[in-house]
């Protein structure tokens, strides 16, 4: 039997604790170092994986929750692709892109699937599992020989190949990309397609505005524009339905589906199962603990593949991902209430320069949950803001009784430079005590 050992060095205070991880393994009462500390080298306790016998004890003992320990078949370490360090996240397997043809990648977060995308960009050159002596390339070509994946890897090491990667998170992207849309577009246009690009995504209305000032949804279209503009025999795409309405997920996915026919090896990690069913020609499934391993199944046929995710049972592997079934319940609509308001609008209007927003009168009751929905760059967060008081109307009022409002923005500022926790225990206040605090 196998394990992996993970330890969340975030988590993990040794200067803060009696070590309860080492003085309470059996291991170490019987004179084994399954667990040891070297404070001239690391302050952090180091987890032996082949001396542990996986009883978990530290695991319960840890007051911080900073362990992580996994028992896995022996048959599974032959096919260990990555690991990011001594007692750090473990990925098993690699999905492999066949040409004309798009691969899904479907799974929980923290489980592989940035990893794996990353790994086939060649941003990060799979270790296979190897974290102290790291196997050069041609180790590695020849570690996945007789499959696709020793040619994808040659192929990719030699620079004959050449990969377009839409990132996860685009947050960033202003960060680093500078200028007006239009602009920048005109510049990564390598297919000559950049007409038909634009018209596709629905960003000719953005080609003045710069980068600094879309929204989220603006953002991921431009950025899947600039991935689909790119003369490369690979595409991969991290998430691309996210901060898009129902409308621009169908026509991203249309944008997407056209590179098959090019003879493209496409891959796309997605949580959104209509657009992953619309999209893929074959499913990938991953599967483990998230931030301690990860898993990445054989390829199915679509629909095979996501009732496989749904129903959380792999039959080809006789491996049950999940207790329960993924299970979908329609709810009748509900008849108004007489409840109490605690907000209350009407005629609140708010303009800026090129957009203005006209709300009509509407409250908010006790016990309510009021789901906005719209395209991108309607209004729909400046309508939150309102109701926030972060913004003023330049017409109406938002009216209610004396209440105090939560308001969690699209894109959340950085400007707090402590730790997690401090922030949590501050915006918690005096209302709530955990073991965490």
């Amino acid at each position: 039997m196998a394990r992996v050992a993970v330890l969340d060095r975030e988590r993990c205070k040794p200067k803060r604790c009696r070590l309860p991880c080492r003085h309470f393994c059996p291991q170490v009462r019987m004179h084994v170092n399954a667990i040891e500390f070297d404070p001239e080298r690391d302050q952090y306790p180091f987890i032996a994986e082949a001396l542990c016998v996986g009883c978990a004890i530290c695991v319960k003992k840890c007051p911080f929750r900073a362990l992580s320990i996994v028992n896995l078949p022996d048959e599974l370490e032959e096919d260990c692709s990555h690991r990011y360090g001594v007692n750090a996240f473990k990925l098993y397997r690699l999905p492999v892109p066949s040409p004309g043809k798009i691969t899904g990648l479907i799974g929980p977060n923290g489980v592989g699937k940035t990893t794996s995308l990353r790994i086939l960009a060649g941003e990060i050159w799979p270790n296979l599992g190897n974290v102290e002596e790291p196997p050069d390339r041609d180790e590695v070509i020849r570690r996945y020989r007789g499959s696709v994946l020793q040619d994808y890897f040659r192929r990719l090491s030699e620079g004959e190949l050449r990969v377009a990667y839409k990132p996860q998170h685009i947050g960033a992207i202003p960060k680093v990309i500078r200028g007006k849309v239009g602009n920048i577009l005109k510049r990564l246009d390598e297919r000559g397609v950049s007409g038909q690009v634009i018209d596709e995504l629905q960003l000719r209305g953005l080609l003045d505005r710069r980068i600094a000032v879309l929204s989220g949804g603006e953002l991921q279209r431009v950025a899947i524009a600039a991935a689909l503009l790119r003369d490369v025999e690979v595409y991969l795409f991290d998430e691309p339905s996210s901060h898009l309405d129902i409308y621009q997920r169908v026509n991203m996915a249309k944008a997407i589906r056209g590179l098959v026919k090019e003879g493209k090896m496409v891959v796309v990690a997605e949580h959104d199962l209509a657009v992953l069913d619309y999209l893929s020609d074959q499913v990938c499934v991953l599967y483990g603990k998230p931030d301690v391993f990860g898993v990445v199944s054989h390829v199915y046929g679509v629909r095979e593949g996501i009732n496989v995710y749904v129903q959380g049972f792999i039959p080809s592997e006789n491996m049950r991902i999940r207790k329960k079934p993924i299970a979908f319940h329609v709810r009748p609509p509900q008849e108004p209430s007489d409840l109490p308001v605690l907000l209350r609008w009407g005629g609140v209007a708010k303009s800026y320069d090129g957009f203005s927003l006209d709300v009509k009168a509407g409250s908010i009751g006790e016990g309510e949950v009021i789901g906005i929905i719209g395209p991108n760059g309607i209004g729909k967060t400046t309508f939150v803001k309102l109701l926030a008081g972060i913004e003023r109307p330049d017409r109406g009022e938002v009216m209610g009784r004396e209440v105090t409002i939560s308001y969690k923005p699209q894109y959340p500022k950085t400007t707090y430079r402590g730790k997690v926790k401090s922030l949590l225990k501050r915006a918690a206040g005096t209302r709530f005590k955990t073991d965490w605090f």
